[in-house]
């Protein structure tokens, strides 16, 4: 190594070790990536692409600091192909020109495929983004795009309809625990040199805190880490206090595996029950500050509307359920405002546990051992010896007036037996009506 080769080396090495945390810890492989398994577990398309190096068109979506540039950067270190990289806040219609031109020679002179990645993708304008599809239609390139916004909305239907699109989920309390605790451990690329050590209830606190995002929650850890002076045995120690302070947030009294976490949701599904939105949303915002997990919230509010709702209005649990499903796909902080929402709706809503008490009846008489036979003409159509169907007298309720006939459903030994009583409450005094109707 000649004297300017170690000199690049040097600077090179400098260079890294002034990056930021997040960017020194990213992974280099397929496997130190943590979370989104749904799109790079090993019996996943992309895992199994990135594996064998025949990666087509992508393009990863979803919330910062979910791993959208982390992947490319894996695919960059695991490729044979040439990877070019541009931002599109920066980038214009030039430099691709020149990427092209290159992928071209590339690919005539070597057969050597070129990999483009684009960050934040949907900056391009409509010119700037179909002058990239001829070149990803024949293979001269191969389009990594990554965007915070919903390609669908936000990137050409052509480019989209010549690209698999990978949705990147927040990463969970979990994920980013490890990805934290990595960091303080790390002594090549993170901050074990440093001598810090993080205490266990500010790691739980920034795993929380941070929504998800890997690059808040590192940006938290390394601003701790060269602010604090050393203590006596000279550690950096980031305690709960510290971590609050560098990621801005307070640290709420709220032990998640103690007294409190069940103390707060307890008295929200209750305040749900009870019919009082004023103190759900206390409570809600009680739990959404100490970084209460969204996913389990949206659970709660689910069962409320099934369990105390019911009957009395069905859309509570459509409410609640719609709910569930956008928390996870907006994230937090919008998030909080579909919580409220659906707290506000179910605590509202009329109420009625009929549903929940004819179950848990039902339940108890089978696992008190009172199963019966199936009345025969409620049986499956069974055909005799010569292979005809026997009639078995079933009457079909949609050949009577308002589309109902008595007839027995119940086991024999069961005839009269009540599990479901509607009340008067809500869309169920409905259902007494109708029943009225069609027993006079």
């Amino acid at each position: 190594m000649d004297n300017m080769d170690i000199f690049s080396y040097m600077a090179e090495q400098q260079s890294e070790k002034e990056s930021p945390l997040a960017l020194r810890m990213r992974p280099t492989t397929i496997d130190e990536v943590v979370g989104q398994q749904h799109i790079i577990g090993k019996d996943k398309l992309l895992y199994r692409a990135i594996k064998a190096d025949r990666l087509s068109s992508v393009i990863f979506y979803g919330p910062p600091g979910t791993g959208k540039t982390t992947l490319a950067k894996v695919i960059a270190a695991t490729t044979s192909a040439n990877f070019k990289q541009i931002n599109a806040t920066i980038a214009g219609k030039k430099d691709m020109e020149a990427v092209v031109e290159q992928a071209k020679n590339d690919k005539a002179m070597y057969d050597k495929r070129t990999i483009l990645f684009i960050d934040e993708i949907h900056r391009f304008n409509k010119a700037q983004q179909d002058f990239l599809l001829p070149y990803v239609e024949d293979g001269t390139v191969v389009l990594i795009g990554a965007t915070t916004e919903n390609p669908y909305f936000e990137v050409n239907t052509a480019l989209l309809s010549r690209s698999n699109i990978f949705e990147l989920k927040m990463l969970a309390k979990e994920d980013l625990r490890i990805l934290i605790e990595r960091a303080v451990k790390d002594r090549q690329k993170g901050l074990a040199d440093m001598d810090v050590v993080m205490d266990e209830d500010a790691i739980e606190f920034l795993a929380n805190a941070a929504c998800g995002d890997a690059r808040s929650a590192l940006g938290a850890v390394e601003l701790g880490a060269m602010t604090t002076e050393r203590s006596a045995d000279g550690k950096i120690h980031l305690t709960l206090d510290i971590i609050a302070e560098c990621i801005q947030k307070k640290p709420i009294r709220y032990d998640k595996d103690g007294e409190m976490h069940y103390d707060i949701i307890s008295a929200f599904i209750k305040s749900m029950r009870g019919s009082d939105p004023d103190a759900a949303v206390y409570y809600l915002a009680r739990m959404l500050a100490a970084g209460e997990d969204i996913k389990f919230i949206a659970r709660r509010i689910m069962i409320c509307a099934s369990e105390d709702v019911g009957m009395a209005d069905p859309r509570a649990l459509q409410v609640a359920v719609a709910a569930s499903l956008a928390v996870e796909r907006v994230g937090m902080p919008e998030a909080r405002i579909l919580l409220s929402q659906a707290a506000v709706y179910v605590a509202s809503a009329p109420k009625s546990n009929a549903s929940y008490l004819a179950i848990n009846e039902a339940l108890r008489m089978v696992e008190n051992g009172e199963v019966y036979p199936v009345p025969r003409h409620l049986q499956n159509k069974h055909a005799d010896s010569a292979g005809e169907e026997r009639e078995q007298g079933y009457l079909y309720a949609h050949d009577y007036p308002n589309h109902y006939v008595k007839q027995q459903y119940l086991p024999d030994a069961l005839v009269g037996t009540k599990f479901y009583e509607p009340t008067d409450n809500g869309y169920e005094k409905e259902v007494r009506k109708y029943f009225k109707k069609i027993t006079p």
